[in-house]
């Protein structure tokens, strides 16, 4: 992997996610055009197409030749063992009622695992970056996940599920679990401020339901280069691109508690 490539990228990134951001802030309160984005709730604004083409502009002429995968635009440009992953609005369903609970991510993958995440969190000014080897930062601070080993009905969990999930019965049956299990289970409905939140230790676990997209792998990586552990469902370590990824995340300390809680909720619907 050319390290000149990924520092160039990441300049790239943080420019055109502060740009993407600067466009969402300004209209947010103001929209008044909402399409409905397929059959599973989600939901896309004039704000997510301005934005988005801001990004893909910025990308397109620093690296015409990498490949962007773009939420509403979808795939652009030729093959390449360098894949950008836009999501210009992630939290689209918060943004159109007026709660200021979203964020602009852009993620370069390099051979399909993540090497850079931007996330962009305008209303505060948060500016999320994690390089692989290199570490995570908030606003130019080193963040480290604090070790979070305190019993599971005192910690707080984030639950992700993908919109097309919608009420399956194995999904609720392990958010019911989890509700039950622990003091709060947070549904968010933007996953990479969930996971900026457990980077930082303001959470405890993700727990993650069939939920891949574009604005999946910036924040495992920040998950990652902040300290933490992610991993699929039988505990095995998270790297790659997956099309149904089923994910733990938490501090490597807490590992084993949450692994048993999810195997206890898995078994108990498939009883």
């Amino acid at each position: 992997m050319n390290r000149t490539i990924l520092h160039e990228a990441k300049e790239v990134a943080v420019n055109a996610a502060q740009a993407a951001g600067a466009i969402i802030k300004r209209r947010f309160d103001t929209m008044y055009k909402v399409d409905e984005k397929g059959d599973a709730g989600d939901v896309v604004t004039e704000a997510d197409y301005e934005a988005e083409q801001a990004i893909v502009e910025a990308i397109e002429r620093k690296f015409p030749n990498h490949r962007i995968l773009s939420e509403e635009a979808g795939q652009l440009g030729q093959d390449s063992d360098w894949l950008w992953l836009v999501d210009p609005l992630d939290g689209t369903n918060n943004y159109v009622i007026g709660l200021p609970v979203f964020a602009v991510s852009i993620t370069l993958m390099y051979r399909e695992e993540p090497v850079l995440g931007v996330i962009y969190e305008p209303m505060p000014d948060r500016l999320y970056i994690a390089v692989k080897g290199e570490g995570m930062t908030l606003n130019g601070e080193p963040v480290r996940m604090r070790r979070h080993e305190r019993e599971l009905r005192r910690a707080t969990a984030g639950w992700i599920q993908g919109h097309a999930v919608g009420h399956e019965q194995t999904a609720a049956q392990l958010r019911q679990k989890l509700d039950q299990s622990c003091k709060r289970m947070l549904r968010l409905w933007a996953p990479t401020l969930v996971w900026c939140m457990l980077a930082r230790g303001m959470i405890d676990a993700i727990v993650l339901y069939n939920s891949e997209g574009e604005d999946l792998y910036s924040g495992v990586l920040m998950v990652q280069e902040a300290g933490g552990q992610v991993m699929d469902f039988q505990g095995r370590p998270f790297r790659t691109m997956c099309r149904e990824p089923y994910l733990i995340a938490c501090s490597p300390e807490a590992v084993e508690p949450w692994l048993e809680l999810v195997r206890q909720g898995m078994q108990e619907q498939e009883a």
